[in-house]
């Protein structure tokens, strides 16, 4: 039952994880084109500041603490599929990690990138959560 339980928080992880990582970009694209320093640029860096740490940052510990647990009681952990599973959900942490320090940097309003850069940005976390999928669903090796 355990087991059962720890699936279904990590399943509710990272679709948090992942809402935020699909809205974080987007907020980027309209923070570029509001004025340094004025009302909506102000606005935007609360609304990425809390969105980083009360949702993105905690569903992502959640993700790895009970996708790393759940692999070692299942054993898959030995499977080829949850190895490059893994290797990508580590993208995904990189992503992460580049779109905290993105936060920061709209935080300091040092941003140097066009709304573009953001747009395509976007479409990262997608790819990778939609081969994550496919490789749990399918388990193709």
């Amino acid at each position: 039952m355990l087991y059962l339980w720890l699936k279904a928080l990590h399943i509710i992880a990272v679709i948090a994880w992942m809402a935020g990582m699909l809205y974080l970009p987007r907020l980027f694209v309209y923070h570029v084109s509001a004025p340094k320093g004025s009302p909506e640029s102000e606005t935007f860096k609360v609304m990425e500041r809390r969105l980083l740490k009360a949702i993105i940052n905690p569903s992502m510990m959640v993700v790895f603490i009970t996708g790393l647990w759940l692999a070692w009681t299942t054993d898959y952990y030995v499977d080829h599929w949850l190895q490059l599973k893994f290797v990508l959900a580590l993208g995904l942490g990189a992503v992460h990690g580049f779109l905290a320090t993105t936060v920061k940097t709209f935080a300091r309003d040092e941003n140097t990138r066009p709304a573009v850069f953001y747009r395509v940005l976007n479409e990262v976390p997608t790819v990778l959560m939609i081969v994550i999928v496919l490789l749990v669903v399918l388990k193709p090796f």
